[in-house]
């Protein structure tokens, strides 16, 4: 690793350094920051902020204080995307419009592409696919695919669903909702979690339904349920169903 005398931001050139029990630590120059600081993030790994005036031994000193600190948000972060899909060449992942198909190639730049019904993303050869950071770069790939299916569909078929059962709302707004399917104002305004667009069509055709049904009934009380059993065919079948498939699907 390259060291130099004194301050460190002389030269704004990114240090590394393997420290134990916390992998590759990246010491970063920065001329604007006032105060060492600490990040870890995913594909990266712990960063290390500098100011100008810092040193080498000043920075490593201050890692190791809080080296307890950082082992337990990287376990945290490790346990965290052990729970996310693991995307492969090798196995079949699709939107509701779009197959993902990765392609490794010789250029060291992460790159995708929507066409035709498949999102292609290219990963350097020599970092493999199995990189973390290859693999955040897939899923916010499939994350912006997602976002443009949910933008032509999911208002399209709330129209489509409050027509044909006589519901009336006020707008419909998607969000990269990871806690819930979807919610129903007090005001009407309904919002969908772009990830409904991973679900079976007639999921998606339930929570639609759920949230509409909520511009009548505000609770969750028999009235609404004896509702949306009327609209859904099977409601408290299709919501044993729901519970199955888990929000954050990657």
């Amino acid at each position: 690793m390259k060291r130099k005398q004194g301050g460190l931001a002389a030269k704004a050139e990114i240090l590394e350094k393997e420290m134990e029990g916390m992998g590759r630590v990246q010491f970063v120059p920065s001329s604007t920051a006032k105060y060492v600081r600490i990040s870890i993030k995913p594909g990266v790994g712990v960063q290390v902020t500098l100011p100008k005036r810092a040193t080498m031994a000043q920075a490593e000193a201050f890692v190791q204080e809080k080296a307890a600190w950082i082992r337990k948000h990287l376990a945290r972060q490790q346990q965290e995307l052990q729970k996310k899909t693991l995307f492969s060449p090798y196995d079949t992942f699709q939107t509701r419009f779009h197959q993902l198909q990765l392609l490794p190639h010789t250029l060291p730049q992460l790159k995708s592409r929507l066409k035709e019904g498949v999102l292609q993303v290219w990963y350097p050869v020599q970092t493999g696919w199995e990189d973390q950071q290859v693999q955040e770069y897939i899923r916010t790939s499939v994350e912006q695919a997602l976002r443009l299916e949910a933008k032509q569909y999911l208002p399209q078929q709330v129209a489509h669903l409050a027509q044909k059962f006589g519901f009336s709302y006020r707008n419909v707004t998607i969000k990269n909702a990871k806690t819930r399917w979807g919610s129903c104002s007090a005001t009407n305004n309904i919002n969908l979690s772009l990830h409904l667009m991973r679900l079976p069509q007639h999921l998606c055709d339930y929570v639609i339904l759920h949230e509409l049904a909520h511009t009548v009934e505000k609770n969750h009380g028999p009235r609404f349920w004896a509702l949306l059993d009327r609209i859904s065919g099977n409601a408290r079948g299709l919501d044993n169903e729901l519970k199955a498939y888990r929000l954050q699907i990657y």
